[in-house]
């Protein structure tokens, strides 16, 4: 796998890091991400990695655009309102990035879904907002061994964090063993 020139050009400041340089462009170009959630989190973090020139990046969220997303999810319009946000922020990322392959999946997570979703990429990044998907994410992404970027915000605090399993270290769930109670935490 190569750059084209039109990438070349694209990414030259990438390119003059010594820590990415075209070794490091070329690993972004072949991998393959998963994102969980385009909202708040998903929106940015979808914008970053389609600009830094992603090879695949799969998008899973079935909510639509509300007119309350928008102060914060910045993938969306005026324009979306009523739309799926993984078909929006796909127009986004394609409009910013058009080398890189957005694969969408407007699906809620499962038990029934997530392992062959999984299977298909490489990291997974986890832009969630609620315990329950956090759970059934960390659990896939420890049982299909993938590398799993957790981030959440909370008002004017974030955590980020990597779990990968294949090092020895914990997951999400050896840190939080069981989800709050489901009426004691904020969304």
């Amino acid at each position: 796998m190569a750059l084209t020139n039109e990438e070349i050009n694209r990414y030259t400041r990438h390119l003059t890091l010594p820590e990415i340089g075209m070794e490091g462009q070329l690993k972004f170009k072949e991998s393959k991400i998963l994102l969980i959630g385009a909202g708040g989190l998903g929106s940015p973090l979808g914008m970053y990695l389609g600009a830094a020139g992603i090879g695949k990046l799969g998008i899973v969220d079935f909510d639509v655009v509300d007119n309350s997303n928008l102060q914060r999810q910045i993938a969306h319009s005026v324009a979306d309102i009523g739309r799926p946000k993984v078909e929006s922020i796909k127009e986004t990322i394609l409009a910013g990035n058009p080398n890189v392959e957005v694969e969408i999946y407007n699906v809620r997570l499962t038990r029934d879904n997530i392992l062959a979703l999984f299977e298909q990429y490489d990291v997974i990044v986890d832009g969630s907002d609620n315990f329950e998907t956090r759970y059934l994410v960390n659990d896939a992404a420890y049982f299909t061994k993938k590398p799993l970027v957790y981030g959440s915000i909370f008002r004017f605090e974030g955590q980020i964090t990597v779990f990968h399993p294949n090092h020895e270290g914990p997951c999400y769930r050896c840190l939080y063993s069981n989800p709050p109670p489901a009426n004691l935490v904020p969304s």
